[in-house]
């Protein structure tokens, strides 16, 4: 049988798959006539179909499972009852029932060429990959077989994902292109997958933060040798052992099809999920072909070889090579503001590209600038919503009332997170240790002195965003998860080096006990690793307590800033009274040296002042004494604090 030159592939293969099925059945005619075909007459049609350029589906199957002569025909049998009607009648005929035009192993025995009774074996590949499926009867011989509906698919030259496995894997494109110190890891890979005479393949492990960035390796690596990848997630492997051999054997029987590599991602490791370790442990050592395991940590030791590659983020370097790439002319009119936003922003190649894409062209210097700063805080925010609270910062210098001492420490803490790149990487204080390059601060005072406000104040002053931290949402009664709730925190901040504010710490970040169960040491261990990510975290982390005393002694030593915030004197909250009223609110004959004379902090004035308008809102009138007079007594008696004459006299 030849083809012609201008014919597809499609158009071939479908040719080659037709002729296959007349043969086989000519010679189950010929065979039921008594007249076996020769040999030699299959010998040649099957050289016709590796002859092609790719050989036809029905020759790259039968090698690929290591068919014999008789269960290629079986499997041949069975496609022609679905493609080719005559089959169902011929067979019908034979059986000398025309309602019974199906195959059976009986049939196949005793009409096919070299019939042989282990095609019939569970063990075989017909059954064991599922290439035919088998029905009710009441022997082996008589039950109905049938070819699987993605093997005569695949025969046809109809490529796709068995529809049992949609819903459990997701296909994965390659990049068009990755950093440098990507690249290397998948074409390391690559050379781990080149022909070992018949050793198993290794299973890869790709460890490290950045999930996507693994996904992009793993599939880029596949793609160089011809391989499609799939991820599917270790939470979803069927732990059930029956569901378990079902999906490793459709897997196994995909990858041969379509060529195709797996990709396991797995999660934190949860001692309460022995059955999905299990799962995946037997999974790992069941199936053959390229197996890739991606995770944020490395797993156990398995009895397969296993090969760990360390998937870091791009260097600083290539990060600023990306973005000089992606933005294009523009690059250029940015000038060092280009570095400025690849030493804040810790992003991979997509995050970066997704960044340039808002940027218009035709803007100026100014408003690039401006622009490529707020789509790298929005591109560095989704991960941290879902861990903390985004505070919109409002607050300016202007509206912190503080000690000259307190506004000065401040302003220090401003100008090392603005300046970290310069004496970090210029001036080689990062090469010289790695160690206590995070800024991190305590605000400890009273509630109520500012301390939240001057975290607003110093993300306006950095245009960065500001997170508080929802410490209900981080301790975690389980051994081990506030560490795990701790990392989810910093490596989500890590990206755009937001501000992380850890507000009344105290209730975290205790002084470590003496040990005296596991429950001690786990909690000082818990300690000790928001210490270690404190000092390696690339961004600001603030901690506000109203008790410094209660903070372990070792935490404050590590800190870089602690910043005392007093009680206001009258003074001071003389001005916080001037400053309390926003310009719109209508005021009446305050006297904000009276009002200073109640001891309280600047939260409480803020509290009274807005209870007092909506009194006044109410009586239809502007902000007087008398509307700040019910405030305060509604203030103190929240605070289960008396009010004495000498405080509010003359506020009627």
């Amino acid at each position: 049988m030849k083809f012609h030159t201008d014919m597809s592939w499609h158009e071939a293969n479908q040719t080659y798959l037709m002729g296959e099925l007349s043969a086989v059945r000519a010679a189950f005619e010929r065979c039921d006539g008594g007249h076996p075909a020769q040999p030699a007459e299959a010998a040649d049609v099957t050289a016709n179909g590796c002859a092609m350029d790719p050989p036809a589906a029905l020759e790259r199957l039968c090698q690929a499972f290591g068919l014999s002569r008789f269960e290629r025909e079986i499997l041949l049998l069975c496609a022609g009852v679905e493609l080719d009607a005559s089959f169902q009648q011929m067979i019908g005929a034979a059986r000398d029932d025309a309602r019974s035009g199906y195959p059976t192993f009986g049939l196949a025995l005793s009409a096919l060429r070299e019939p042989h009774w282990s095609a019939l074996s569970p063990a075989g590949p017909l059954r064991r990959w599922r290439l035919i499926e088998l029905g009710a009867g009441d022997s082996l011989t008589s039950s109905r077989i049938r070819i699987d509906e993605r093997v005569l698919n695949y025969l046809a030259g109809v490529s796709h994902l068995d529809e049992r496995l949609n819903g459990l894997l997701e296909p994965l494109d390659a990049p068009a292109d990755l950093p440098g110190s990507h690249l290397a890891h998948a074409e390391a890979m690559t050379r781990m997958w080149s022909p070992t005479g018949g050793a198993p393949l290794p299973v890869i492990q790709l460890c490290g933060d950045d999930a996507h960035a693994r996904r992009e390796i793993a599939a880029l690596a596949c793609a160089r040798v011809g391989l499609d990848l799939y991820a599917i997630a270790a939470s979803v492997i069927p732990a059930h052992p029956a569901e378990l051999d079902a999906f490793v054997r459709l897997w196994q029987r995909e990858a041969i099809l379509g060529g195709a590599g797996l990709l396991i991602e797995c999660g934190d490791a949860d001692p309460r999920e022995a059955a999905r370790e299990s799962a995946l442990n037997r999974l790992l050592q069941e199936i053959r072909g390229v197996v890739i395991l991606s995770g944020r940590a490395r797993r156990g030791i398995f009895q397969k070889p296993i090969v760990t590659l360390e998937v870091r983020k791009p260097t600083s370097l290539e990060q600023r090579l990306m973005w000089r790439r992606f933005l294009g002319d523009a690059a250029s009119r940015l000038n060092g503001n280009l570095d400025v936003v690849g030493a804040q922003f810790n992003f991979d190649g997509s995050v970066i590209r997704a960044a340039c894409a808002g940027i218009l062209q035709g803007a100026g210097e100014s408003d690039l600038r401006e622009s490529l700063w707020e789509a790298c805080r929005a591109q560095a925010r989704p991960r941290l919503n879902a861990l903390a609270q985004r505070i919109e910062p409002r607050a300016k210098w202007e509206d912190l009332i503080l000690p000259e001492a307190q506004r000065r420490s401040l302003r220090e803490i401003a100008v090392h997170v603005r300046q970290r790149v310069k004496v970090y990487h210029e001036w080689g204080f990062a090469a010289a240790s790695s160690r206590g390059l995070g800024i991190s601060a305590l605000f400890a005072g009273p509630s109520g002195t500012g301390k939240t406000m001057a975290g607003e104040v110093l993300a306006n002053e950095l245009n960065l965003d500001l997170f508080r931290i929802d410490l209900s949402q981080v301790v975690d009664k389980y051994i081990g998860e506030t560490e795990k709730n701790l990392r989810r925190v910093f490596d989500a901040a890590e990206e755009g080096g937001a501000i992380l504010l850890f507000d009344e710490a105290d209730a975290l970040f205790g002084k470590r006990s003496e040990v005296r169960d596991s429950h001690d040491r786990y909690a000082n261990i818990e300690v000790s690793y928001l210490l270690q990510r404190m000092e390696a975290y690339r961004g600001l982390a603030i901690l506000t307590t109203n008790l410094k005393n209660a903070l372990d002694t070792a935490f404050l030593r590590r800190l870089r800033f602690v910043v005392q915030f007093p009680f206001p004197d009258a003074a001071q909250r003389t001005e916080i009274w001037r400053r309390v009223f926003p310009p719109q609110t209508p005021t009446e004959s305050l006297d904000f040296g009276q009002l200073a004379r109640l001891p309280v902090a600047g939260g409480n004035i803020r509290n009274m002042a807005m209870n007092a308008a909506f009194i006044a809102a109410e009586a239809d009138e502007p902000v007087r004494m008398y509307h700040l007079l019910l405030a305060a007594k509604h203030e103190c008696q929240k605070l289960e604090r008396p009010l004495s004459e000498s405080e509010i006299g003359g506020w009627r």
